[in-house]
């Protein structure tokens, strides 16, 4: 094995090949004749699967500069060296199936990156710099131990395909909903017990999947018409025959800690704090380009997060809603998806700004 492994390389080198094959090739430890003299100057793809690897060299980038793609499904790689940053044109990168523990914040200086897989670790949390892959299309994260998601995962403005199967996720930040490039999301068996209000009010996000998340007692109304996944979700169906007072109840656990208040058709009058919240919003975010009527406001960093990313906008009307939300509620079963979702209970739920938009908003409309 050795000698063919010699012989592989040694004609990558003379050829000057730009993809290398060692899968299945029993390697322990990475190959040195790949990192003599000046390496492999010419290789762009390097498959290394179903090998036996524990971690990788710190000079990988240096001998390999040009790699665009790297595939190291099914080792048992723990842990990844942090000169991993230094392969500036990497564009692919596999490490499915290994036993990471944690991913070093110099995977986000991998600018060039549009595919990374890391399903099948032992991951417990993501570093921030994920964040800073801007041109990332696909991130793969299933069968982890992931409890929370990165709040700057928002500025992966590229990202098409997001998959969080097979986690511990209770909830997912609501700066996801700022990926309007996202087509796929799949957080099929997590432990999530409510969605962001604005989940699906993108045009682009079309597939989503929450299968097996026990506890998720509702659907956002803007996955109305989306192709969903949710089976096993929900309440039981005798809790639902019980009234839609229990089964509303049931559909607003976990709402957001910055929800203040639950309104009602009854009410006529909203909160001081929230029309004042609606105001700094339209100051901030909608005055003319280049008009500044006021003075530059300090505010604290909670307050200016949630002018950024409100809880959620409107179902009638689009008006951003910072501290109460006035629920409706539509059982599955009364609308076009029910033949589609027959093993479900999860109803759908309208997120109005005022009573009056309450009593006007209909799925249909």
């Amino acid at each position: 094995m050795a000698t063919e492994l010699h012989e592989t390389i040694f004609m990558a080198k003379q050829g000057r090949h730009k993809n290398l094959f060692l899968n299945y090739k029993n390697l322990n430890i990475f190959p040195v004749e790949l990192l003599k003299d000046e390496g492999l100057q010419f290789l762009e793809r390097l498959y290394m699967k179903r090998n036996s690897l524990t971690t990788l060299p710190d000079n990988l980038a240096q001998k390999l500069p040009n790699l665009i793609e790297l595939y190291l499904h099914s080792n048992n790689i723990i842990i990844i060296p942090e000169a991993i940053g230094n392969l500036a044109r990497l564009q692919s990168l596999d490490l499915s199936n290994n036993a990471l523990q944690m991913l070093c914040p110099e995977i986000g200086r991998l600018r060039s990156l549009r595919h990374l897989r890391l399903s099948n670790n032992q991951l417990k949390c993501l570093p921030p710099e994920i964040g800073d892959l801007q041109d990332l299309e696909t991130l793969d994260l299933a069968m982890n131990q992931l409890m929370s998601l990165p709040d700057r995962l928002h500025r992966c403005h590229s990202l098409q395909n997001l998959t969080v199967d097979h986690n511990l996720l209770s909830h997912v930040p609501r700066q996801l909903c700022w990926l309007h490039r996202l087509n796929q999301l799949s957080m099929a068996a997590n432990r999530l017990t409510f969605l962001p209000l604005d989940l699906g009010r993108s045009r682009e996000l079309q597939f989503v999947f929450v299968d097996n998340n026990v506890d998720l007692k509702g659907l956002p109304s803007y996955l109305y018409n989306k192709v969903i996944g949710c089976s096993g979700c929900g309440v039981s169906s005798q809790a639902l025959e019980e009234g839609m007072g229990v089964a509303l109840t049931e559909a607003l656990v976990g709402l957001p800690a910055e929800v203040k208040l639950i309104g009602s058709q009854t009410d006529n009058v909203v909160p001081l704090e929230e029309l004042a919240m609606r105001t700094m919003h339209r100051i901030y975010h909608h005055r003319p380009a280049g008009l500044n009527l006021l003075p530059s406001i300090i505010l604290p960093k909670s307050l200016l997060d949630l002018l950024q990313f409100p809880l959620g906008h409107c179902h009638r009307c689009s008006q951003a809603m910072f501290t109460i939300i006035y629920p409706k509620l539509f059982p599955l079963r009364d609308t076009a998806l029910a033949g589609v979702h027959r093993r479900t209970t999860v109803s759908f739920v309208a997120y109005c700004c005022s009573s009056r938009c309450l009593q006007t908003f209909d799925l249909q409309g």
